[in-house]
């Protein structure tokens, strides 16, 4: 591990920064994102800060990316309708300003006429 500070995802991890929380296990977190980009926008995390992005996962751990997917996919089914976009922004010039990998749920929300 390098000297560098903490990301802010190991910090609410660590429960030194709050968050709002929506899911948590093992291996884990997801919170809302406090500047959402859609009417849900909700990251997914691993708890271990090993990858910077998505392919750095998906080259050591498939399985923990395959269950944020998994994951993404039960949160907007509990959030929204079910209907979402998964991004992961790779790299600076892509839009990454925290380097631990995380994926971004988003939607539009709840389908017209829909119980919350």
């Amino acid at each position: 591990m390098s000297s560098e500070e903490p990301s802010i995802f190991t910090r609410i991890i660590n429960r030194e920064i709050p968050a709002d929380i929506v899911f948590e296990d093992d291996d884990l977190i997801a919170l809302k994102d406090i500047n959402p980009q859609a009417p849900v926008h909700l990251l997914v995390v691993p708890k271990i800060p090993d990858y910077e992005n998505v392919h750095e996962l998906a080259a050591g751990d498939p399985a923990l990316l395959a269950h944020m997917v998994a994951v993404a996919n039960q949160l907007a089914a509990e959030h929204s309708d079910g209907q979402f976009r998964l991004v992961f922004n790779s790299g600076e010039n892509a839009g990454q300003t925290v380097f631990h990998v995380h994926a971004h749920v988003l939607s539009g929300g709840l389908a017209e006429g829909s119980l919350a």
